[in-house]
């Protein structure tokens, strides 16, 4: 059952909407062959009638067919991976003119019944319209396609000699059936460009975080390293031409070098154990504020839990958080997520659980390193983790630290 639902839960939001949109265009395919194709056959199955009717069951196909692929390629323009398709967008509307003069032809001859006439033609200039309006980009030019396409086939229906009531039943039709159709396939396309700028910015706002957090921990080492490194460098060459001359004060410049050195090691071990240290408060409200703004139903539940918990403590369920919350956002489609930090009184076991649904049944590629690391972190606490499935399509994750390790810091006057 997981194969078979597998190819949509593993898919982003974004490539859902795309897949739903795209499915639901194709069916409009044979919607336009069966409802306004099969019409001519239907009303008459046999005599000459019925050779009218099958040609134009082969226009309408045809045209469904052509009208199906500019849908596919307007589509592709929306989510950026092909051009505009404009040879193709005037190709539909070629096609569809004629055959509206050719089925209003065999209609003014008599060798086509007025009814099936007027069903295959709204189908012909209705899906165009709609086709059309998709693989234009500005609202003020799809609003003029239902009205023009209208007026067109009303004129063409005059022009060829038959009643101006009858031109204007046409028109009327088209022009309401048509704009339904422009405002559906105009929507549609709206919602997926939408969807998929969405999903872009969320992206470029997760490498814009990386690449800040680089340029904070470039920009920390080098206003650490930076004097140390010049002033090794001028001691250094000092020593170098002291020790030329044989002067006995270049040894001791040597063991200022060796100062310096041993300095700038210790600063550089307080940088990256700053950078490596999580704060969980931080943490768990940075995890709110992502969640919700991905869209998600973030619930975060600690009250004064760790408040007053060891440092280390806290940096190990800061990372944990941390770890979490980059799982939710990449894994799976979670619509809703919990954050729960519990305490037992007094300095008893933390417990740190993070829940989310939309859960993948399966893994969709081989297991990281994320929560690997997660246990080796809580282990220099002696805490545990555990991570995995839970009913209902929801993952769960549970870290707990003893508390022998978590004794509150207790404030003495």
């Amino acid at each position: 059952m997981s194969k078979l639902t597998g190819w949509w839960k593993h898919r982003t939001s974004a490539g859902k909407v795309e897949l739903y949109t795209r499915w639901s265009f194709h069916s409009f395919v044979l919607m336009e062959i069966l409802g306004f194709g099969l019409s001519g056959l239907l009303s008459a199955p046999d005599g000459p009638s019925a050779v009218a009717g099958a040609a134009v069951l082969l226009l309408v196909g045809a045209h469904a067919v052509l009208v199906g692929f500019l849908t596919s390629r307007a589509l592709d323009r929306i989510v950026g991976s092909r051009e505009r398709p404009v040879r193709l967008a005037l190709a539909v509307v070629a096609v569809t003119a004629a055959g509206c003069l050719v089925l209003l032809t065999l209609r003014r001859t008599g060798r086509l019944d007025q009814q099936v006439a007027a069903v295959a033609v709204s189908g012909l200039a209705c899906f165009g319209c709609g086709s059309v309006v998709l693989s234009l980009e500005k609202v003020r030019h799809m609003r003029y396609v239902p009205p023009a396409t209208a007026g067109s086939l009303g004129a063409a229906v005059y022009a060829l000699g038959m009643p101006l009531g009858e031109a204007l039943g046409y028109a009327v039709g088209v022009l309401i059936t048509s704009s339904f159709l422009a405002v559906a396939y105009g929507f549609s396309g709206w919602l997926l460009n939408t969807v998929h700028e969405l999903d872009r910015a969320r992206e470029l706002q997760a490498q814009l975080a990386v690449a800040e957090e680089r340029l904070r921990f470039g920009r920390d080492l080098h206003d650490v390293m930076g004097r140390n490194l010049a002033v090794i460098a001028l001691k250094s060459e000092l020593a170098v031409q002291l020790a030329r001359r044989e002067r006995p004060e270049a040894v001791d410049q040597m063991i200022e070098v060796q100062r310096i050195a041993r300095e700038s090691q210790r600063e550089v071990r307080d940088v990256v154990r700053g950078y490596r240290e999580a704060d969980l408060a931080v943490e768990l409200e940075g995890a709110r504020g992502v969640l919700s703004a991905a869209g998600m139903d973030c619930r975060v539940e600690c009250g004064t839990a760790g408040l007053a918990l060891p440092a280390e403590v806290q940096s190990a369920l800061g990372w944990v958080v941390r770890e979490a919350t980059t799982n939710v956002l990449r894994h799976g489609d979670a619509r809703s997520c919990l954050i729960r930090l519990t305490a037992q009184e007094p300095c008893g076991t933390v417990t740190l659980l993070v829940e989310n649904d939309g859960a993948p049944d399966a893994p969709a590629g081989p297991p990281g390193s994320g929560l690997a690391g997660l246990r080796e972190r809580l282990a220099a606490v002696d805490g545990t983790l555990l991570a995995g499935p839970v009913e209902g399509g929801r993952f769960r994750l549970r870290a707990e630290i003893p508390g022998s390790r978590t004794e509150r810091v207790e404030v003495r006057a």
